[in-house]
């Protein structure tokens, strides 16, 4: 698997990484050995970086990791995990909350240090409180080894851009803005990676938007939306293509030039694991991502806060 520098942390990280939120059973049981079979694949073919976060499965998530990585040397693994956001609506950047939960995240991943540690979802939060509590504290434990780099993560660019340059953190994480469909990322990954910062695009299926499947019952994307990506899916299917391989080959095909260290993607499934190391490993077909350009031209960088043809105007 080739890596590539986070920033300027220092890490190599695997162009293609492992979230772990799935493990945390949010989509449907996931046993122990179930976990330990996808860690042990995801290793065994270079895939090891994992991103994890206390909300996963209300603990579940980093609980399954931690039993999935037991045994395995700290130092052939890079392990990410985030502070802040602990419920469907239940933030928390204090600096109580933030020294507890990271206790609490090393207890139930068997390790004693993290490599990044993550405020998570921060557009949601106390922005005062981030600033003034959470970040600080997670400086004072970088100081101390505890936490190796801090970063930052959410969905809101603009925000997570002005944020990570003036408190100068290590990382950013956006999800689903790098994507077939919206490619806002770009340019922001670029400016921050001249900064030094690192960063991580997560979700490159957009949180199901992008499968054969479709988008969720509770997906955020316009009905618009969601109507191109069936069409981009019926349209890999007639090629012979599952809409999911071409998703994560543009992501990961893409990502260099945009500045991105690493595409983040979730499974607890063994044969998914397989299934995504083997597409990273495969060209992206350009004659067919010309056709899908076609058919996502009409809502390419919308963001689900946007509705098509309301003049650009954030939808309250």
């Amino acid at each position: 698997m080739k890596t590539v520098a986070l920033g300027r942390t220092g890490i190599q990280v695997p162009v293609l990484a492992m979230g772990a939120a799935s493990l945390g059973s949010i989509y449907h049981p996931v046993s122990q050995q179930q976990a330990n079979d996808t860690v042990a694949t995801a290793l065994e073919h270079g895939v090891n970086y994992f991103d994890v976060a206390p909300y996963y499965g209300l603990t579940k998530a980093e609980t399954a990791l931690g039993g999935a990585l037991k045994g395995v040397p700290r130092a052939s693994y890079t392990l990410a995990t985030k502070v802040g956001r602990y419920g469907d609506s239940q933030w928390d950047f204090s600096r109580e909350a933030t020294l507890r939960s990271i206790d609490e995240s090393l207890a139930r991943l068997g390790a004693d240090y993290i490599d990044v540690i993550q405020c998570h979802d921060i557009e949601y939060g106390d922005l005062h409180q981030l600033v003034e509590e959470a970040l600080p504290t997670l400086r004072e434990l970088q100081q101390s080894g505890v936490v190796r780099h801090v970063g930052i993560t959410g969905y809101d660019l603009a925000l997570l851009e002005k944020l990570a340059v003036e408190q100068k953190v290590d990382t950013v994480m956006a999800y689903c803005t790098w994507t077939l469909q919206d490619r806002r990322l770009g340019d922001v990954a670029r400016r921050l990676n001249q900064a030094g910062i690192g960063v991580l695009n997560a979700s490159p299926l957009s949180m199901g938007l992008l499968t054969r499947g479709g988008a969720p019952a509770w997906h955020p994307a316009h009905e618009d939306i969601q109507n191109a990506c069936r069409a981009v899916s019926a349209l890999c299917d007639r090629e012979g293509v599952n809409i999911s391989q071409v998703a994560l080959q543009f992501a990961l095909t893409t990502a260099a030039e945009q500045g991105i260290a690493t595409t983040v993607i979730g499974t607890a499934s063994n044969a998914n694991m397989l299934d995504n190391v083997r597409w990273c490993e495969q060209p992206l077909d350009a004659a067919l991502l010309q056709k899908i350009d076609e058919l996502i031209a009409p809502v390419l960088n919308i963001g689900w806060d946007v509705l098509p043809g309301n003049g650009g105007k954030a939808q309250k």
